[in-house]
């Protein structure tokens, strides 16, 4: 149950106040990519207007945050240089932070487009790599006194399938020990963070469901999140639409918002502080009722009316 073990520090920045243990943040996704896993990416002709539109959407959904993304992470997917990367986010930043007063956080591993970015007005940096594929990246994010999330991550070409209408996913991934092998790696992510400067109150952790993990350990992880909730820092999950929800109800990705709205209730109630969601609408609701069942012994929630 949420709450039960350590309530981490609360987060302060800029754009927020977030009390961990309440209730339920959720992240929107914004993909600026042009080849997004679930079809939902906003490059192209219009892409500033279409972002915009958006983002409007899943703020007056519920979302607490915007995620902006500039290179797909799906299994599989080229990687983009540092230029490219900063192209197709920067123009979108710009008018975001034009227009909205909200949080906003950039989806980068890589330290110039976080300096960028952080110029511009993101609040936070989200790490897929958790600080392990740029090494000035931390420095950078402790410059910035911003939050960052620290994602586990074993991905690699090598264990890549790909299966027809579900897409790819990561397949024969060893691990000695699941769980204790995602909570020593993400240690040491918290420790390459806290030698450049980063507090403690400023990190999240993220299982990095889909990243470097066979279908069923996803399901094992997703289940066992109180081990990584007893490492005393908040957790954000993000489960929305991805492949082993695919592979388990045999559905494409634009099926899965029934899959994933199981999956949002389960890690809430297994202690996750964040979900991180393609469907703002329907899944803050579901973060809602679930905190409603869950959270019944903590004063709250408490929730901000829809914007």
């Amino acid at each position: 149950m949420p709450g039960a073990a350590l309530v981490p520090a609360p987060l302060d920045f800029a754009r927020g106040h977030w009390a961990w243990g309440g209730r339920t943040y959720v992240m929107a996704i914004l993909n600026a990519t042009p080849d997004s896993f679930s079809g939902d990416g906003l490059l192209g002709s219009g892409s500033v207007d279409r972002t915009l539109a958006a983002a409007a959407l899943a703020l007056e959904g519920g979302a607490d945050i915007l995620d902006l993304g500039g290179e797909s992470t799906r299994p599989g997917a080229a990687p983009v240089d540092g230029a490219t990367e900063l192209g197709r986010v920067l123009p979108l930043l710009r008018a975001l932070r034009r227009e909205h007063a909200c949080p906003i956080s950039v989806d980068t591993s890589k330290a110039e487009v976080a300096r960028a970015a952080l110029a511009e007005g993101a609040d936070w940096i989200n790490d897929v790599w958790g600080l392990r594929a740029d090494a000035d990246l931390a420095a950078v994010v402790a410059a910035a006194g911003a939050p960052i999330v620290l994602m586990h991550n074993r991905a690699t070409p090598t264990s890549v399938a790909l299966k027809e209408r579900l897409g790819a996913f990561y397949h024969d991934v060893p691990y000695d020990n699941l769980l204790e092998d995602v909570r020593r790696e993400l240690m040491l992510s918290v420790a390459i963070a806290r030698k450049a400067g980063i507090a403690d109150k400023r990190i999240l952790l993220d299982p990095g469901l889909g990243f470097g993990k066979a279908p069923a350990q996803n399901l094992e992880l997703l289940d066992r999140l109180p081990e990584l909730r007893d490492l005393g820092f908040p957790l954000l999950v993000g489960s929305s639409r991805k492949s082993f929800i695919g592979l388990t109800l045999g559905l494409p990705p634009e099926d899965r918002l029934e899959g994933t709205a199981a999956t949002v209730a389960v890690a809430i109630a297994r202690g996750a502080d964040v979900v991180r969601v393609h469907d703002v609408k329907a899944m803050t609701r579901v973060a809602r009722m679930t905190d409603a069942i869950v959270r019944r012994g903590i004063k709250g929630p408490s929730y901000p009316r829809s914007r």
